[in-house]
Formats: C-alpha cells, structure tokens, sequence
C-alpha cells in the first residue's frame, strides 16, 4: 500500500474509532455511474446506490438514512391504495360517524359537524386546523400521487407533474388520520362512562381510510418515482463518493434527491430534475428553528395554565387543565387513556422542545462521535411530534358531539388553541433544523481538505450504500473500510429502470 494513502488510513482509523459505529469507507469501483450517486439529507455523505430488488432498501452507511425502497410492481400498488384511501376519505364525510345516548337524550355526530361546531365555540382557528389535516391536506395528498402514478403507469407528460410531485414530500408530514383515530379512541374512553355509544358508518370508513394511507405512505419509492418522471441525469463531473456533498461545492435536492452543482454563496440555484430551490445547508436553519421553539416555549405556558376544555354538568362547570385531566383520568381508573394523554401533551412536546434546542446548541460545536446519535434523535424528534394533537382531536370531539345544554356539555378552552399552536410550532421547528449541520465537524474538514488539496493523492474513498431487506435491520458495520454487503451488491454501473 502507497505510503500516503496509508497514513490517511491511519488517520482515518485514529479519528473516526470512537463508541459510535465507525464511518463507513470501502473503495470505488470504476464502473460507479454518475447517474446513481446520492448526497444524504442527514449527513451529507455523497454514495453510490446500488441496484435494488423488490423488498430491498438502501440506506446510508454512515447515518442510516433511508435512501430508496423497491416494492413489486409499485406503481400499480401505490395507485391502487391510495385510491381506494380516497374513495374511504369520501365515504367518512355524509355518513354518521358516533352517536350517543344518556338519559333518554340522543345526540349524534358527522365528521363535517366537528368544524362547524367549533366555529360555533368561536375557535374557527382551530375547525381550520382540524378540517385541513384530516380532510384536505390527505385529499389534496392523495388525489397527487393518483395524478403522479397515473402518469408514470400511463407514460403520459400530464401538464403540471413535477411541481405536484415536489408538493408531495412538503405535504406528507402533516398526515394525522392515524392520529385522529387515537384521539376518537380516547374520547370514547371517557364519554364510555356516561353514556351508551355506538359507531356509524363513517367511522368504520374512517378506520379503513387511516389504514390506507399509513399502507399509501409506505409504499411511495420517491427515488424511482422521479426516475420515471423525469429520467436521472448524471451527477456533476468529479464527484466523489465517500466525501461530503457541501465539501465538494454540491448538494441534494431535497425534494428528488438529485445531486446538484451549488457553491456555498449561490442563493438561488435550482434543482435541474425538479426546479426547487437548493442549498448546501437550509438556509438560515438555525435561526429559523430557535425562531419556531421560542415562540412554542412561550405559548406552551398557557397551554398548561388555562383550562383545555369546561364540562358543564347540571349547570355547574368544572374547567380542566392537561394535567387535571390525567388526574380525573388516573383516578377514575382509567389509567391507560391517563398515560397517552400524559405523553402526548405533556412529556412528547417538552422533550421535543428540549431536543431541538439541544440540537441547535449541539450543531453550532458538532463532534463526529456523536453525529449519528444526535441524527437519531433528530429523526425520533420528528417522528413523534405531530401525535401531541391526540388532546386537540379529543377536546374537538367532545366538544362537537356533547351538547345537550345545562345536562351535560363540553366546550374548549382557551388552553386548546395554545396547545395547537405549540404541537404546529414544533413540528415547524424540526422540519426548519437542517442535520447535516452536526456533521460539519472540523476535523472532517480538515481531513477531507488534506485529502484533496494535500500532499496525499487524490483517492476515492466509500462504496454503495448499505442493502437491506425491507423485513430485516440495516446489517451492522464490521470494519472501518469495507460495507456489509459490498461484495455482493455491487453500485449499479447504469440508470435504467430494472436497476433501480
């Protein structure tokens, strides 16, 4: 071995051994196409993708990002599901959704008449905000990826098909049909006590529809799906896998994927597959997300202060705040119903806000040993933020369908509108945090510098991502040099449609 590609080894080794599963490198073939290499969303990492089969993944090496995911005939199966979730979308609008009765009293309740009833509480704000992410956002969703896939099936050049594929990524992270039905389950957990409830047709709709399109979701291949949209140009001249994109005057398109020529000051470069906007780091990410938390901070103060919802019971009113309500909950016996809606309102967006803003303190003095630890937190953060709207659903569902005057009765307060806010705000903050910011360590840069611009020859250093099956974990990392797999799944030296 070359004396000074064996001192970088070293260096290498000595740098990224930590207790953290090591940086993947494994040398490039030449028959790596331009056309197939990536830049990770999270880490930046420039690989090369493999070719895949149906049920395989490729994930990223160094921070296990999901790169691609193949599925048996896809197109035919995306289209088919979502679909058929637009059809049960329909079906829960004119129909009964619960009914129930108390005391010789019978109300009964559609999903159409949750918005209306909260505009007659004078929270327009939030029938908005509810009418929006369990009906328009997920049709407006929904009737995209019909018109994509359709286009794909049919080879058609549908007037409009790129600019509604790039809506369709900013779109999916505010699907909450399956968080409604955890908020309706919960609300029948404490309505079950005081009255007789039975399900209308609606809702049976409804559960069908959430199912659907968690199976929709899954099912989308965005890698492929812009392949046939719009073909896969190649890479720019000289990029190197095994390098960050930023370090080489690159990045990716967060929308398609492709890897773009964009120096650190250019504003206003386009992807050239899709036309979004592209930078090497979102642009003011850190200022945006400390914009976003802080105002969260501020309203999840009242949030818990003022009483989320007022029960009237034979004229009398008895307000309850979150944490009463799990108190109620708790000693009531219900306990489990006490315990989501503790997680969910209380403990999901305080540590939420205390993630992100550790995320924000922590990428300003980024340390390559705790990158990947800090990119999974990043992930679990976004993840899990959109199911504190289980309280909001809950109070917005009472508050629709009990209303029978000085008997009983539930209004919202002031506190929902807050908590809305603050679930919004926090979901606006982790979507504004760009992660590639951790890995912008200076040791990286100072060995990618010596790399390139030093006195060692100018080296090529990574392989293909990681190849999983989709019914099994990404494989562990064995060395610091060689990718589990590597031997056996080759990069794919061509775009065409079988490779991918």
């Amino acid at each position: 071995m070359p004396r000074p590609l064996a001192a970088l080894r070293r260096y290498t080794r000595r740098t990224f051994e930590t207790r953290d599963p090591p940086q993947v490198f494994a040398p490039v073939t030449s028959g790596v196409s331009r056309r197939r290499m990536r830049a990770c969303e999270c880490c930046d990492l420039v690989v090369a993708l493999p070719a895949l089969k149906a049920g395989e993944r490729a994930r990223c090496p160094r921070c296990d990002h999901l790169f691609a995911q193949r599925h048996a005939h896809a197109v035919q199966r995306t289209l088919a599901l979502a679909m058929a979730c637009l059809v049960m979308l329909v079906l829960t609008l004119p129909f009964e959704f619960i009914a129930f009765a108390t005391s010789g009293i019978s109300a009964s309740l559609s999903l159409i008449d949750t918005p209306a009833a909260l505009t007659a509480e004078s929270y327009p704000s939030l029938a908005v905000l509810l009418i929006l992410t369990i009906v328009m956002l997920p049709a407006l969703y929904l009737l995209g990826v019909i018109y994509t896939h359709a286009a794909i099936g049919l080879k058609l050049p549908l007037p409009g098909i790129r600019g509604i594929a790039r809506t369709l990524s900013h779109l999916r992270p505010w699907m909450m049909a399956d968080v409604f039905l955890v908020g309706v389950m919960v609300s029948l957990v404490k309505i079950a006590g005081m009255a007789d409830i039975s399900f209308g047709p609606s809702f049976w709709a409804f559960c069908a529809f959430a199912l659907l399109m968690t199976k929709t979701l899954a099912s989308i291949d965005g890698d492929r799906m812009w392949f046939a949209l719009a073909g896969e140009p190649a890479a720019p001249s000289g990029t190197l896998p095994g390098i960050g994109a930023a370090l080489q005057g690159l990045a990716s398109c967060h929308s398609c994927g492709l890897i773009n020529a964009c120096g650190e000051r250019e504003a206003h470069t386009h992807c050239r597959r899709c036309g979004d906007p592209v930078h090497q780091r979102k642009t003011q990410s850190l200022q945006r997300t400390w914009a976003w938390l802080i105002a969260a901070a501020i309203l999840y103060i009242p949030a818990n202060l003022f009483p989320i919802m007022t029960t009237v019971s034979l004229g009398e009113n008895d307000p309850q705040t979150i944490a009463g309500g799990i108190v109620v909950l708790w000693s009531h016996g219900d306990w489990p119903i006490a315990m989501v809606i503790f997680i969910a309102s209380i403990l999901v967006p305080a540590s939420k806000m205390i993630a992100i803003a550790w995320l924000c303190i922590s990428a300003q003095r980024p340390e390559v040993q705790h990158a990947r630890a800090r990119v999974t937190l990043y992930r679990i953060t976004e993840y899990v933020g959109r199911w504190s709207m289980v309280d909001v659903f809950v109070v917005a569902l009472l508050a629709a369908l009990i209303q029978l005057g000085a008997l009983i009765s539930v209004h919202p307060g002031p506190a929902a509108l807050s908590f809305a806010c603050v679930v919004v705000l926090t979901m606006l903050s982790a979507l504004s945090f760009d992660p590639r910011l951790v890995w912008d360590t200076e040791t990286e840069k100072t060995m990618m510098a010596n790399t390139l611009f030093g006195d060692l020859p100018l080296t090529p250093l990574t392989g293909s991502a990681s190849l999983a099956s989709s019914s099994q974990a990404t494989p562990p990392f064995t060395t610091p040099f060689t990718t589990p797999n590597a031997s056996r799944n080759p990069p794919s030296a061509a775009a065409s449609q079988d490779d991918l």
